[in-house]
């Protein structure tokens, strides 16, 4: 299976370099990687280039003008612009294991999307991880991530977890699988059906909204959370601010009250 996978920024050089390290070393190959950038300065373009040029797999910068957050719009042109049948979203400052896509890949299911967690690390950490712990691995590795500052019990269970172990995890958790626009996938077609994601939403919540469509449309969360393995890379959130969180917050109560499976304020307008 051919996989696209899509990857929002937002002026965040350092954080999107050590993920781009990241998605250049994964076990599965069959891939392209779409930058889908919410209007970042030139340098950020500039570092994609840079990477563009000997990058082992299609490396793509889709790009619009900064007129403040408006990510859900860039996500809604990546996924049409995808090149191929089944599409991971993810984040800039998601660092993925080596068989992060490899994962997705395996587990991807028709009818199904797919609902993967993330082991968030402090700035410390997030600032101290170099090219070569990412090209070793070392810094999905417990005892070294320990050794910088405080790593949580959650993360421990995600990074610790064997292929078995991972299974029953996923099995026996008590989260609720949900989409989550750091670690999740699912069929291109299937997002398309809901069309993609809706653009009235700012931070807090849009991808979750996304996923309650696919459900009220019949695609279900399948869990992954401690498979699929992505570390989460400290920032501040300057664009989070109450009165966004309380409209998406009215707007995803609509459609789980009204079973609402398509957005008129998404890909087609």
């Amino acid at each position: 299976m051919k996989i696209s996978v899509v990857v929002s920024t937002y002026n965040a050089e350092e954080w999107l370099e050590k993920v781009l390290i990241g998605y250049s070393v994964q076990t599965y190959k069959d891939f392209e990687v779409i930058i889908a950038d919410d209007g970042s300065r030139q340098s950020t373009k500039e570092l994609i280039d840079k990477y563009a040029a000997k990058y082992p797999v299609p490396l793509r910068h889709l790009w619009h003008e900064d007129k403040g957050y408006r990510r859900q719009e860039i996500l809604n042109v990546a996924i049409v612009e995808a090149s191929y049948e089944y599409i991971i979203m993810t984040d800039g400052d998601c660092i993925p294991r080596k068989d992060f896509v490899e994962i997705h890949a395996k587990e991807a299911q028709k009818g199904k999307f797919l609902s993967g967690g993330y082991c968030k690390l402090p700035m410390s950490t997030s600032k101290h991880i170099t090219e070569d712990d990412i090209l070793s691995g070392k810094c999905f590795n417990i005892k070294w991530l320990k050794s910088i500052d405080k790593l949580g019990f959650s993360n421990v269970l995600k990074l610790g977890s064997g292929t078995i172990s991972a299974k029953a995890l996923d099995f026996f958790s008590p989260t609720t699988p949900s989409f989550n626009n750091c670690n999740s996938s699912a069929f291109k077609e299937d997002m398309i059906a809901v069309n993609g994601y809706d653009e009235r939403m700012k931070y807090g919540g849009p991808d979750r909204e996304f996923g309650e469509r696919l459900e009220n449309a019949g695609i279900k969360g399948k869990q992954i959370r401690h498979k699929a393995i992505v570390l989460h890379l400290d920032h501040a959130r300057g664009y989070k601010t109450p009165e966004s969180l309380a409209a998406n917050l009215a707007i995803r109560k609509e459609v789980r009250d009204k079973k609402i499976k398509w957005t008129p304020f998404g890909i087609k307008k």
